[in-house]
């Protein structure tokens, strides 16, 4: 492998910029990580990979992305398409030799997500478990502090779709954006149970669709903007609940909504030990709620902030309490997907735990199908 790796980036809406200004911060994080550079950026939206290229410094753009396949120079690529599009591409990089930044759900499914597994490395984008109070939480955990954990509350709570006028994007069909809430915020959900507590044994689930119809959109969408054509069917969910049982023995619910009137990003959780309690808030991302005690009852919760020994907190900021930002987990997560390079073994967020992942959104789907629990496949 060459001394630089060479990067492409395909698609360049939001998540396309994040990825592209992760890779340009990384020397000023990690002044001993592999070096880069931005080889080319494809986007099939005239004009928006030129832009990129212009703005941030690619060699090239082009808007097929086909066009990097046999580049020599790229050695790596982002994915940062909509999830319809994950398996495609994907697979097609893999069988290409090029090492994958991928967003999450990887897919629409698990196979979709297992097809993009190859002898390369695969980071996936589960960035909330890159904030230091959560790799704080987790060290707190595997020490045993709150003892054993009995049960768990996950939240992941939005209004991003909550306007009845937001159009009708790929976003809300079934064949293109997939099951809806449960890829785009339960996926997320699904990775910090996992990475805090363990392998899931089985779950029981239930979803919603509470804004049946969508305006069609009258051009390309941006964001989430409003619709102004004909009413269109919402074909994928707006809500999920469910109740799992981790092999640990602990009982976990996890809810999720896009359409949660008056919540913005309240995404968090509440994990309960026969010893204490942790509590986190992705709004106050440096902040974990820490109970530990001999009382059982009244015992309090002192708010601990994450430090220079927590995670990698110490690579941007020189004390507690100084503030990070979401932008600061997607440099980290470049830093373990290009240091996974480097050294040949994954770091982070890797294929499989995407793929552990969609196999518990496949089985919330056939849970709600059916009505009755589901077993996951044994790790």
């Amino acid at each position: 492998m060459s001394a630089v790796i060479g990067i492409g980036v395909v698609g360049f809406g939001w998540m396309g910029r994040v990825h592209t200004q992760a890779y340009a911060r990384i020397p000023h994080h990690y002044p001993d990580a592999p070096a880069i550079a931005l080889i080319a950026v494809a986007d099939d939206v005239p004009g928006r990979a030129a832009e990129a290229a212009a703005r941030y410094g690619f060699n090239r753009a082009v808007l097929d992305w086909r066009d990097l396949l046999d580049d020599p120079h790229i050695q790596a690529v982002s994915i940062t398409l909509p999830n319809f599009l994950h398996r495609e591409v994907g697979s097609a990089f893999a069988a290409a030799g090029k090492h994958i930044w991928i967003e999450k759900p990887v897919g629409l499914s698990a196979d979709d997500a297992r097809a993009i597994k190859g002898d390369i490395q695969v980071g996936v984008g589960f960035n909330y478990r890159n904030a230091p109070a959560v790799e704080k939480a987790r060290q707190i955990l595997q020490d045993g502090e709150i003892g054993t954990v009995t049960h768990a509350r996950f939240r992941l709570l939005s209004d991003y779709a909550a306007h009845p006028e937001g159009a009708l994007s790929w976003r809300f069909e079934r064949e293109r954006g997939g099951n809806g809430v449960l890829g785009d915020l339960g996926s997320h959900g699904i990775d910090l149970i996992r990475y805090l507590l363990g392998e899931i044994d089985s779950l029981v689930a239930d979803t919603a669709i509470f804004i049946p119809t969508r305006p069609r959109p009258t051009g390309t969408t941006k964001g989430h903007q409003r619709g102004a054509g004909e009413p269109g069917p919402v074909e994928n969910d707006d809500w999920l609940g469910a109740l799992l049982r981790m092999r640990s023995g602990a009982r976990v619910t996890v809810e999720a909504s896009r359409v949660a009137v008056a919540e913005q990003n309240n995404y968090g959780f509440e994990i309960h030990g026969t010893k204490g309690a942790l509590f986190w808030d992705f709004r106050r991302m440096g902040e974990l709620g820490v109970s530990t005690g001999s009382s059982y009852q009244d015992e309090p919760v002192r708010t601990v902030f994450a430090g220079p020994h927590d995670g990698e907190y110490g690579t941007f900021q020189p004390g507690a309490g100084i503030a990070m930002g979401y932008d600061d987990l997607k440099v980290i997560e470049a830093y373990r997907f290009l240091r996974s390079i480097a050294d040949g073994r994954p770091y982070g967020a890797t294929i499989d735990d995407a793929i552990r992942s969609a196999e518990a959104l496949d089985a919330l789907e056939r849970s709600v199908a059916t009505g009755a629990w589901v077993s996951l496949p044994t790790v």
